[in-house]
């Protein structure tokens, strides 16, 4: 019977429909595309795919997130492989790491000026949503994870990374969807300095005055090591998909509960808690709030896996991602896994090869 569970499951897991369906667009159907700034067209471009069914825009916060009103609720959106910079907020402390800029003031000011102009004549700007192998997944904040896609078919996602409004965010795992696509976008954009890697972008024009800009040499550095780490995983959970598996699949960890058997959990750790009574609970992260697996590691435990080096998984310009062994049991809080042993730890890779200190973040 266990084993017939775990190949029914590893079976439906495969079995995604696409939640997305395109019509051939007719000429009629789409309007002319405005000319992206800085982006050369192609001599005969192909013509994109029209999504069949749109959803109402109802705010625009930022460049790479929108409200849209899906089925009778407004869903918050954040764009997959983009990451635009913060806007100013002028009551906000700056994050070193994230600083509010300029440049991500006039992005956002932009995204709400682009998407005013495709409104219809009843006033209301549509959009159509693209969800990687047609599965709808939420990140840490309830937001849906996806493409924006435009009436004439256009990427808007893509589009953020050909105009040099955002890098390729691929922190999280390379694109499902148009991986290659986004690495050229980014690769020309810089070749052209547009947006983001123009050198003079949120430069100070008052000497001395305080730099906020994003040293995008050690973020793409950063978040392609990440990567790595996740096709690294992706691999090894084809060989054994129910033995290995992420901490984002909640549906896994109840089988894992359920099942009790050891597995193998392969997360990045959202938060570290100091319990009271001298244990560390390390939070991974989840796609569900209350699905979330914490790593337990007791108080007699604690100095025994100091080779383990788990702070280390929090830090910026770190390896974020490793692997976690042992059986997940059910705490006051949700999942649980106790960790006693450091070879019960296995650490992805590879380590960010990060550039020499120096250029402003």
């Amino acid at each position: 019977m266990k084993s017939i569970t775990r190949t029914t499951l590893a079976l439906l897991a495969t079995a995604a429909p696409l939640a997305l369906s395109f019509a051939a667009p007719r000429a009629q159907d789409v309007p002319p595309a405005p000319e992206a700034p800085g982006v050369t067209a192609s001599p005969t471009p192909a013509r994109p795919a029209v999504p069949t069914r749109l959803y109402e825009v109802v705010k625009v916060v930022d460049g790479d997130t929108i409200h849209v009103l899906k089925d009778g609720k407004v869903e918050k959106l954040r764009l997959l492989s983009v990451d635009t910079e913060e806007r100013i907020r002028p009551n906000q402390k700056q994050n070193p790491d994230k600083p509010m800029t300029l440049f991500g003031e006039e992005c956002a000011l932009w995204a709400v000026d682009f998407f005013a102009a495709l409104a219809d004549e009843d006033g209301k700007t549509r959009v159509g949503l693209l969800f990687p192998e047609g599965k709808e997944a939420r990140g840490t904040f309830g937001r849906l994870l996806c493409h924006v896609i435009l009436p004439d078919g256009r990427d808007f996602n893509l589009m953020l990374v050909q105009l040099g409004k955002s890098p390729y965010y691929n922190k999280y795992g390379n694109s499902r969807v148009k991986h290659a696509e986004f690495v050229e976008a980014q690769r020309a954009a810089r070749a052209k300095q547009l947006g983001i890697w123009n050198p003079a972008t949120n430069e100070p024009k008052t000497p001395g005055a305080p730099v906020y800009k994003r040293n995008y040499d050690a973020l793409l550095t950063w978040w392609q090591a990440r990567a790595d780490a996740i096709d690294a995983y992706e691999l090894r959970a084809a060989e054994d998909p129910v033995g290995v598996f992420t901490s984002e699949d909640h549906e896994m960890l109840d089988l894992a509960l359920l099942l009790g058997e050891e597995v193998t959990v392969f997360g990045t750790v959202d938060r570290v808690f100091e319990e009271r009574d001298g244990s560390r609970t390390f939070l991974l992260r989840a796609s569900v709030k209350d699905k979330a697996l914490r790593v337990k590691v007791p108080a007699d435990a604690v100095e025994a896996l100091r080779p383990a080096e788990l702070d280390a998984l929090t830090e910026y310009g770190r390896q974020n991602y490793a692997y976690f062994r042992g059986v997940i049991t059910r705490g006051e809080r949700g999942f649980e896994l106790v960790l006693r042993d450091p070879a019960r730890v296995e650490r992805a890779g590879p380590e960010p090869a990060m550039p020499t200190p120096g250029a402003a973040r």
